[in-house]
């Protein structure tokens, strides 16, 4: 049964096979968590894991420049790393703007399966735990699957700003 954990460098193979994943797929080069992570620690051998995972759980209290402090979740099956749940603790204008307070991924090989909306559900009340009542979360305005996801989570659209959507969902039931 899938569930959030805290990153660990005890699924480095399945999160290293789960970027190569992204890769495959033209990774790498964008703005998102994912992109960042391959272009800043992924390299060859298992060693960048640890850094990766002791810098992810210190930016829950002390952001990197630039970012606010947001705590990292996976999303996992056993030893399988299947998805990455990021919630960020406060929101400054850009991420008010387009970014949201949860970003998510599903490794490619693990997508339409539900995983998305599983993790999100699971990562509400770890939102609600962190002070955060209702959470902003945005899409790209043709990303239907992203979509259906916040709003088979109580997702409420607010608005579009350009390329994104913007929704608001509870994090803890009424």
């Amino acid at each position: 049964m899938p569930e959030l954990i805290d990153p660990t460098v005890r699924l480095t193979a399945s999160f290293t096979e789960a970027l190569h994943e992204f890769i495959a797929e033209g990774g790498g080069t964008g703005d998102s968590g994912t992109d960042s992570i391959i272009r800043n620690y992924l390299r060859p051998g298992d060693e960048w894991a640890a850094e990766y995972v002791a810098d992810v759980l210190a930016w829950r209290t002390t952001a990197p420049p630039g970012f606010v402090p947001f705590t990292t979740l996976w999303w996992v099956d056993g030893d399988t790393y299947l998805g990455r749940l990021a919630i960020r603790h406060v929101l400054n204008a850009h991420l008010l703007d387009v970014g949201g307070h949860i970003g998510y991924d599903v490794r490619p090989s693990a997508r339409r399966r539900g995983h998305a909306t599983a993790m999100l559900a699971a990562g509400l009340p770890v939102a609600a735990a962190l002070g955060i009542e209702k959470a902003l979360l945005t899409c790209d305005a043709d990303n239907t699957t992203s979509r259906k996801v916040i709003e088979r989570n109580g997702g409420v659209l607010e608005d579009r700003r350009g390329d994104k959507l913007r929704f608001w969902v509870p994090t803890a039931a009424d």
